[in-house]
């Protein structure tokens, strides 16, 4: 638990409308990452993402690549306390 780190994330661009969340999520389940995204009313798309650093890492690297679809024009993480029990990685509503 102690390499554990916890970050609230912004993405900002193309990310509604364009399977970001599940292509957020799928990612996070690949890399063992908890945590959840959903998208906000302003366009942006709100996350927080759980896991060691280097999978952080390895999550915002997808994240600020994208896709064919998904456009990131700008990404932000803030270091936030580790939830104890958090045991997946799901899309809020």
């Amino acid at each position: 638990m102690a390499d554990l780190m916890r970050y609230a994330g912004k993405a900002e661009g193309r990310v509604q409308g364009v399977g970001f969340r599940m292509f957020v999520q799928q990612h996070a389940i690949d890399l063992g990452i908890t945590g959840w995204v959903r998208n906000m009313e302003d366009g942006t798309v709100d996350m927080e993402l759980q896991g060691t650093q280097d999978k952080i890492d390895a999550l915002e690297a997808a994240i600020r690549e994208g896709n064919y679809f998904i456009h990131v024009a700008a990404f932000s993480l803030e270091a936030i306390p580790v939830v104890a029990e958090e045991t997946s990685f799901k899309i809020r509503y």
